[in-house]
């Protein structure tokens, strides 16, 4: 790029940008000759997809800052006022997490509806993910938007789209507001006061939408007399988020006592200074402080939200005195498993239930449906697709009792279409106080479960690639081999050729999301969304394992999903390890490429 080319650029951004903070910026990198910096701030736009978006707060138009959620809102409130029939009377929901900036984001992105005449439904206090949603179903509103980068670092924050459905946006929405904030670049407004003066603007706290929030967590408690009493031990940590005053009334419709606090975690802090990532998924790193406040209480059971109360982590005490934190996919097993047993005990018939899980987490619903007679529908990764999914089956006639994906996210009945980690930690709480009644342990239930359904074990874990030229070569790799594209009439052409054998066992079937190849198909064609935008492979091995590899949308990571059915947990675990192995040796030749593995707690 030309310097005549690189200051063009400098000059637009701080002709547009109306924050001083963020010009400055810019202007001290101007002054220092920065170039590269420059470069990575000002060249390349910051992308909008169906995660909305996510960035590091920093200015340039690569990063989140005021003017590029500015921008962003303007085209989200053009296109919805194209598509969405009475979209400005229903107006749009707008909420925000405690993260630095994001109370300012939230106002801007109102002042950009307010300024093209939505009525404006806009939480003024801090609130936990799923209420958005949640508020876009009970007010039936035209979308919303969360300001949250979840369980990201504390630099970063996210721009967060749900549709009139009450579900984050799917293709072909992503491109057509991306298409139409391009369109929309010239800043219309920039008040910060607006959604504190504007008569369009309301805090649908008043509408009494919190309240009817909690009216439904209630709805889901069955066994409250048990729960009064229960002798079962709690420990809570929000990870400095919104979580705890949800969390707490969640466990006050469920007639739950107290759960015990880790305070140094307890309160909304946006530097998260007792963790490195405020993400409970990490591992027992994430937790020490809530298992040190375990011990001291003698506690049974860990429950931990993610910063945005989406997202739920669960660790027990095992009767050998180890914490144990269950994944993901243990837990969605768990609570499948008890959504089922409470709808049959209401007297539903199974073979009206359905369950959706997403196609990298575990494959333990579906078996379960194979034998109790429910319906199982995969989806595709993220609650985007397991909502729209879960619609799908209720204009089917279906009712959907659980959904989940590996990342602790779960949906336990139908308040929300997204995951919520609030209804889902009162309603586990209440089933393991039933299981401790019963004289079981989480982990015991676990064991009865995987007797009667399968051993299913699983090891989940990710690649740092920071270099994307570098993923496309993995993904192409794996899918043509290390023979040379033809070229033939000025185009390439190339053959599949993907492994025939991994960790010494043969590949059965092969799909690939991103080119829209299914081996296990007739014809080939998959019958999921095919997506060129990120990479997405499965893998499924004679040995009864089961892998994906992806792309992150939202982080520089590879990821692998790995899981394999055995008849016995030991046996399972060896012949996974070695599929685990060879995913990095022969198919992201981590080594050679210098890729970074996650390391194990």
């Amino acid at each position: 790029m030309s310097s005549e080319s690189l200051e063009t650029l400098v000059q637009e951004w701080l002709r547009l940008d109306k924050n001083e903070e963020t010009r400055n910026e810019i202007l001290e990198l101007q002054k220092a000759n920065n170039v590269e910096e420059l470069k990575k701030r000002l060249v390349n736009r910051i992308e909008f997809g169906t995660a909305g978006l996510r960035a590091r707060m920093e200015a340039g138009f690569s990063r989140m800052n005021d003017l590029t959620v500015t921008q962003a809102s303007q085209g989200l409130a053009k296109y919805i006022e194209a598509t969405v029939t009475d979209a400005k009377s229903r107006g749009v929901v707008i909420g925000h997490d405690h993260r630095h900036h994001s109370e300012s984001f939230a106002r801007l992105t109102g002042a950009a509806f307010i300024q093209r005449g939505f009525k404006v439904w806009y939480f003024k206090d801090l609130v936990h993910t799923p209420l958005v949603p949640y508020t876009i179903k009970k007010l039936k509103a035209a979308g919303g938007v969360m300001i949250t980068a979840s369980h990201n670092p504390k630099d970063d924050n996210g721009y967060k789209v749900y549709w009139e459905n009450a579900c984050q946006i799917i293709p072909p929405h992503d491109e057509g507001i991306a298409a139409t904030i391009l369109e929309n670049l010239e800043p219309w407004t920039w008040d910060y006061e607006l959604v504190n003066k504007s008569d369009l603007c309301s805090d649908p706290t008043d509408e009494g939408v919190i309240d009817s929030y909690f009216e439904e967590v209630s709805a889901l408690c069955k066994f409250r007399e048990d729960n009064e009493k229960t002798p079962v031990k709690f420990v809570y940590t929000a990870m400095h988020g919104v979580g705890y005053p949800f969390a707490k009334r969640a466990y006050e419709c469920f007639g739950l006592p107290p759960f015990i606090t880790v305070d140094k975690q307890l309160h909304p802090d946006p530097d998260f200074p007792t963790v490195a990532f405020p993400n409970p998924e990490e591992g027992k790193g994430a937790l020490s402080l809530a298992i040190e406040t375990a011990e001291k209480h003698n506690a049974n059971i860990i429950l931990a939200n993610d910063p945005d109360a989406d997202r739920l982590a669960i660790a027990e005490k095992l009767p050998s005195g180890e914490w144990r934190l269950l994944s993901g996919n243990q837990i969605g097993s768990v609570l499948g498993a008890a959504c089922l047993e409470k709808a049959v005990a209401a007297g539903k018939p199974k073979d009206k239930l359905a369950m959706v899980a997403s196609t990298v987490s575990s494959k333990f619903l579906a078996r379960m449906g194979e034998v109790e007679g429910y319906r199982f529908e995969e989806s595709l990764t993220g609650f985007k697709w397991i909502g729209n999914t879960a619609m799908n089956l209720e204009k089917e006639g279906y009712e959907v009792v659980f959904s989940f994906e590996e990342a602790i996210g779960f949906t336990v009945g139908d308040i929300v279409k997204d995951k919520d980690g609030v209804s889902a930690l009162a309603f586990f709480s209440e089933w393991a106080t039933q299981l401790y009644k019963r004289g079981l342990t989480v982990y015991e239930y676990l064991e009865t479960l995987y007797k009667k359904y399968g051993y299913f074990v699983s090891d989940n874990s990710y690649f740092i690639c920071n270099d994307k030229e570098l993923i496309k070569k993995i993904f192409q790799r794996i899918r043509f081999g290390d023979e040379p594209a033809k070229e033939t009439a000025g185009a390439y052409e190339y053959k599949l050729a993907y492994p025939e054998t991994i960790g010494g066992y043969k590949v059965t079937s092969v799909r690939d999301l991103t080119i829209g190849y299914d081996s296990s198909i007739p014809g080939n064609k998959p019958s999921m969304p095919v997506s060129a935008s990120s990479e997405m492979i499965t893998f499924r091995l004679e040995n009864n394992t089961v892998f994906t590899i992806r792309t992150s949308g939202t982080e520089p990571k590879i990821k692998y999903y790995s899981e394999l059915r055995g008849d016995s947990e030991d046996q399972a675990k060896l012949d996974l390890a070695k599929v685990v192995e060879a995913i990095g040796m022969e198919l992201m030749e981590y080594e050679k490429n210098g890729l970074q593995k996650k390391k194990s707690d």
